[in-house]
């Protein structure tokens, strides 16, 4: 069983065919079980600007007033995922649309990220609580491709900004998938980010933890649900570029990016 996080920097513009999504309906047609989480932050940009919005990204985190929230809510798990179920549809895949909270797949609570020594507080965004994989095991057993939004609810009921490769890293643990594969914008986990010759083709868990200091903005996330996602069951992560087809192709076969173990 696979899990793959599309991010929103990979996402392709609206109304555009997307072969991303038509690799990953092929795997599910072939009798695979997959299961796609999203992202959206430029999605979410695009949408903030014309509303005259602006906003701050603390520690790779989308600071989240509840004006940002209604956004965020109407973007990803509107927008964003049907656009993604629509395609993969019309490409024969059996998808159906969730968002992380639906039966309690994930519950979230506030996120305090520290910074400087200092938690901050960023609004209302989440972090991973508890998981339940129930819904998603009976839709995968049932030959559906579960589409997941990036959008939780605490214990409360309060909806929570959950970011996308948190969700992925908590759903690949919970499933206790192979692999989680999470596509991005570069072509891996660099050691002395951005110099591509640093690039680092495997490494296990405890040396990507040793590292973790050393990232900024969007990696911090990613990071993070890396090692979530082993810590909790998962066996592999592997990271890619996620904007050519070719390279999920090689990634769903085992080939490519940056590969993280225990």
């Amino acid at each position: 069983m696979i899990v793959v996080k599309y991010g929103g920097h990979a996402l392709p513009a609206a109304g555009v065919p997307d072969e991303m999504l038509k690799v990953i309906a092929s795997y599910h047609k072939s009798g695979r079980e997959v299961v796609l989480i999203h992202g959206g932050g430029p999605q979410v940009d695009a949408e903030l600007a014309i509303h005259g919005i602006t906003s701050q990204m603390i520690s790779g985190y989308r600071a989240t007033t509840p004006e940002i929230m209604e956004i965020v809510h109407s973007v990803l798990a509107g927008q964003v995922c049907r656009t993604l179920v629509n395609q993969l549809i019309g490409f024969g895949a059996n998808a159906v649309g969730l968002s992380a909270s639906d039966g309690g797949t994930v519950r979230a609570k506030i996120m305090r990220p520290v910074v400087d020594g200092e938690a901050i507080d960023i609004g209302l965004v989440g972090d991973i609580s508890a998981t339940n994989p129930t819904l998603l095991k009976e839709l995968l057993g049932k030959s559906f491709l579960p589409v997941i939004s990036p959008v939780c609810v605490s214990d409360s009921g309060q909806a929570l900004n959950l970011n996308g490769d948190l969700a992925a890293g908590a759903i690949a643990g919970a499933l206790q998938a192979q692999e989680v594969i999470f596509m991005t914008d570069v072509a891996g986990i660099y050691k002395n980010f951005p110099d591509e010759n640093s690039i680092i083709s495997h490494c296990s868990a405890d040396e990507l933890r040793d590292l973790q200091s050393t990232f900024t903005a969007g990696m911090i996330p990613k990071v993070k649900a890396a090692l979530y996602a082993l810590d909790h069951g998962a066996t592999a992560v592997r990271v890619i570029d996620g904007r050519n087809p070719t390279n999920l192709i090689a990634a769903l076969d085992g080939i490519g990016g940056t590969v993280v173990t225990q």
